[in-house]
């Protein structure tokens, strides 16, 4: 099974089990998924080929959503469900395929759709890193930024890089996740509908989730609302995380 690291204690709340996205892993949401389990429990995941969850042979859709139909079977078999970015992808197709296992659906800036940009330049940033002698975060942003020059970008993936292993290494299965990029990017065709309650929660200044994408989400999850954080981009909680909490609140209460 996929590691999992719960917060806070089973109530009479439905549990939330929140899905990072790509290069992500469970240690990004530790503060959200905090904030968040004051009356629940908050249940976060690696995701396979992430973190410190198993590293496979395929990294599609289908495949991360039964894992986390796993993850949901054995904190009782019904979540609340929030997913980012790849993330969301995954926890739409668990909707889709399990819809029995998902209470209620926050998907964040995602939408079910295929998508153009790559990230392959980001793997090759990374594999490409020289990991020889590193001993601090600070020389290894320095190192990254000569080929990727955004700071918010290389802080997010170093938080990937375990400085503690001997020689360091990333907690990501690189060379799967680029070999399984034009999958990722995809949206696998999966049919169906969920008919529970589903948020589809975008960055006012993300072009992720765009008007033409809405009759595709209605076909899927009919009972779909959309709202946008102002100024937030594709990363929603980490540039906006208060008011990300406040919207999940409302849309869970």
């Amino acid at each position: 099974m996929i590691r999992t690291v719960p917060y806070g204690q089973l109530t009479g709340q439905p549990p939330l089990l929140i899905v990072h996205g790509l290069f992500g892993s469970a240690r990004n949401w530790n503060v959200i998924a905090s904030r968040l389990s004051g009356d629940r429990q908050v249940v976060t995941v690696d995701l396979r080929n992430h973190g410190e969850s198993p590293w496979t042979d395929s990294h599609t859709y289908p495949d991360l959503a039964a894992d986390l139909a796993e993850v949901i079977d054995a904190q009782g078999g019904r979540m609340d469900v929030i997913g980012h970015s790849m993330g969301g992808k995954a926890a739409m197709v668990l909707a889709l395929t399990h819809p029995g296992r998902v209470n209620r659906l926050i998907v964040a800036d995602i939408a079910p759709v295929s998508y153009g940009h790559d990230r392959v330049n980001l793997i090759d940033a990374m594999q490409g890193l020289d990991l020889t002698g590193l001993t601090s975060r600070s020389e290894a942003d320095r190192r990254l930024a000569a080929t990727i020059p955004d700071a918010g970008t290389r802080a997010f993936l170093l938080q990937s890089l375990d400085l503690r292993a001997d020689p360091p290494r990333w907690r990501l299965n690189l060379d799967l996740l680029k070999a399984e990029m034009p999958q990722i990017l995809s949206w696998p065709g999966t049919e169906g509908s969920f008919d529970g309650p589903t948020l589809f929660l975008s960055g006012g200044e993300s072009n992720y989730v765009l008007p033409e994408h809405r009759g595709t989400i209605r076909a899927l999850f009919p009972e779909a609302k959309f709202a946008r954080i102002p100024g937030a981009g594709h990363w929603l909680h980490a540039e906006k995380p208060r008011e990300f909490e406040a919207a999940v609140q409302v849309f869970l209460s």
